[in-house]
């Protein structure tokens, strides 16, 4: 394996407790330059496969002082988050400062850059190469704690060559998101163009990422991460989204749909439409809207829409049945033959599946039955009883509500009168506001406690 001339060796090993659980911490040193490097396991990694894995380099202006000059601090933390939420991980923490050049020169760079240049065109006047960092000690180190096969924390493609060349077997990459700012932005979309960093920012005229920009920059890891719910939960993952008032209203009354959203939002929605595989609602909003369901205000494929209907009440008059793009009618096994023989006749696909406890469709033999027709993503818009019903399942993975600023005095988005068992609402975590034209949106990810 490359790197075997180099040597590192095991120091010191403590207990660590933090925010997010308990972590051995192991200290390493290498024989090259005599750094000292860290190692924070967390459960049982030697020998297991699919160990979820982040190679981190230190950058003491994110990681301790909390700089926005960069993402690093960010992905330090939400790195830690994942391997907690995952039972067990490994996080190295390599000390190679600025990409390898060290803390003096990082700071040179950084006073370069305030007069124009770049992250990459900095380290270069500087007379460094754009990254001096190698990967051999992390191979190492991940040897000598048993690691061979790993999930890996990162939206570097350098880092994935480079250990897959040690001979680390590299199962999935796991991206993490950034938040972007007005700060980073521009180191961002250097780290996407020049360094090919697995993101992909839209270049803004005025060197800030405007607020759409941030949600179209957010849009684009939904793919990946419903291949990653798809492998860990055996399901597609779960987008809920809608629109409401101030007051949560999503409609006038039943049956009455209620144009709400502002221009740039409803196009923000078709983008969101775009990335997912599949669009659900439940028959009322057929009924009281005649949605078509498709991406017309933007470039990109439509979703498979897919209906929830227990009766077979879908009407002949369904704009769904005009477009080319036909449903999937989704149904219990108590509905009439005839109807479905029907609908078939124009096109739309019919799938009966079981009841659920409480009526209406069995939300997770649904999920299932749409995991083996290929769906990954799919984006649950509505109405009210399905919203409940999805919520009240726990079967939601990512939340995003558009709130526009009016007041109703409507339907409300969740309805209390199913009896359903609803236990504790979830509480949103990761959340991000967005400001779509004079719209608001929210961003989120249940915590089912």
């Amino acid at each position: 394996m490359a790197g075997q001339s180099l040597m590192v060796t095991r120091r010191a090993e403590a207990r660590i407790p933090t925010e997010w659980g308990e972590f051995k911490m192991l200290l390493y040193e290498d024989d090259r330059e005599h750094k000292e490097h860290l190692a924070l396991v967390q459960g049982e990694v030697s020998g297991h496969k699919d160990i979820l894995v982040r190679v981190h380099s230190e950058c003491f202006t994110g990681d301790v002082l909390g700089s926005r000059r960069c993402d690093c601090g960010e992905q330090l933390t939400l790195a830690m988050r994942l391997i907690a939420e995952a039972g067990a991980g490994v996080l190295l923490y390599l000390r190679q400062e600025g990409r390898g050049i060290g803390l003096l020169k990082k700071m040179q760079a950084y006073n370069l850059q305030d007069q124009g240049l770049d992250t990459v065109d900095a380290n270069l006047a500087l007379g460094h190469q754009v990254d001096e960092r190698d990967y051999d000690i992390a191979a190492l180190i991940l040897e000598d704690l048993g690691v061979r096969h790993i999930r890996l924390l990162t939206n570097n493609p350098h880092k994935i060559d480079s250990l897959e060349s040690l001979g680390i077997e590299i199962n999935e990459r796991i991206p993490l998101i950034p938040r972007v700012t007005p700060e980073n932005c521009g180191y961002l979309k250097t780290k996407a163009e020049r360094l090919h960093h697995l993101f992909h920012p839209d270049q803004p005229s005025d060197d800030s990422f405007s607020s759409d920009q941030v949600l179209l920059f957010k849009l684009r890891e939904i793919p990946p991460t419903g291949l990653a719910c798809l492998r860990e939960r055996g399901r597609p993952l779960v987008t809920l989204t809608y629109a409401q008032s101030l007051d949560g209203s999503i409609a006038a009354r039943p049956g009455h749909p209620l144009g709400i959203s502002c221009a740039e939002s409803q196009t923000f929605t078709h983008s969101l439409r775009a990335v997912h595989d599949a669009i659900l609602v439940g028959i009322g909003t057929v009924l009281a809207d005649n949605p078509r369901l498709n991406v017309r205000l933007v470039k990109g494929p439509n979703p498979q829409p897919v209906l929830l209907d227990s009766r077979l009440r879908f009407p002949s008059y369904a704009n769904l049945l005009k477009d080319g793009n036909l449903p999937w009618i989704i149904t219990t096994p108590a509905a009439e033959a005839s109807r479905q023989e029907d609908l078939e006749k124009r096109g739309a696909k019919v799938f009966r599946l079981p009841e659920g406890s409480c009526g209406g469709i069995d939300l997770t033999a649904l999920l299932a039955k749409l995991r083996d027709l290929g769906i990954t993503t799919l984006m649950v818009e509505g109405g009210a009883q399905v919203i409940t019903s999805f919520i009240a399942s726990r079967l939601v993975d990512q939340v995003i509500v558009t709130v526009a600023p009016v007041l109703v005095g409507g339907l409300r988005v969740l309805e209390s009168s199913l009896s359903l068992p609803l236990g504790n609402f979830p509480r949103l975590s990761q959340v991000s506001f967005h400001q779509v034209g004079e719209d608001l949106v929210l961003w989120g990810n249940p915590d089912w406690g």
